[in-house]
């Protein structure tokens, strides 16, 4: 099992940065990949990015150029950095993980998943 909690939320304006972190413990062969999801009021969740155990990297078209995915395996961190921010980047960002090789597009394949941090872009 994998416990992630999820830190660095918070508000800011249109074409402003923020940077989330999430920090897994527990077994990291659970933690294979890890991704990144948000959830809008009213909204579906949707997958924004996510890391495999490869190193390969994947991210959602709204995001791509934009957002930028790192993960440091030695300290079971995952990183997301958010630029150029737009009111529609606002949402509940969700760090996630499983055991699989996979990628955002399947969020089933996330067994574990953090509380979320808020994001707001005005």
């Amino acid at each position: 099992h994998v416990q992630l909690v999820e830190s660095g939320g918070g508000s800011v304006q249109a074409g402003g940065s923020l940077g989330l972190s999430c920090t897994a413990s527990g077994d990291p062969y659970d933690a294979n990949t890890m991704g990144w999801f948000r959830q809008a009021p009213g909204m579906e969740r949707e997958g924004v990015a996510s890391i495999d155990g490869d190193g390969h990297l994947y991210y959602a078209n709204s995001v791509k150029g934009r957002f930028i995915v790192s993960r440091d395996v030695v300290r079971q961190t995952l990183n997301l950095q958010m630029n150029d921010l737009r009111p529609d980047d606002t949402a509940m960002y969700y760090c996630a993980a499983g055991a699989f090789y996979t990628d955002y597009q399947h969020a089933s394949d996330f067994k574990h998943w953090g509380h979320g941090t808020q994001v707001t872009v005005s």
